[in-house]
């Protein structure tokens, strides 16, 4: 899987959550949870997974393009 993968399954989360009834935002809540706890100590460029701040970011940007 790609950086890229990975960036779309986390809009089909948000998607799925707000489908479901749960609150979108809550996905950046738990990306600056797991940031703040160290997960990601490897640089981007040498990750298959993007960065917790390129996630934070992404997401950011989706949900305020979904209106949520």
């Amino acid at each position: 899987f790609s950086r890229r993968d990975e960036l779309e399954a986390d809009r089909l989360g948000v998607d799925y959550m707000a489908a479901a009834g749960f609150r979108p935002r809550e996905a950046i809540t738990l990306w600056r949870t797991m940031a703040a706890r160290g997960g990601g100590s490897r640089p981007e460029f040498a990750s298959t997974h993007p960065s917790d701040q390129t996630r934070i970011a992404q997401l950011e940007q989706y949900i305020a393009s979904r209106g949520w």
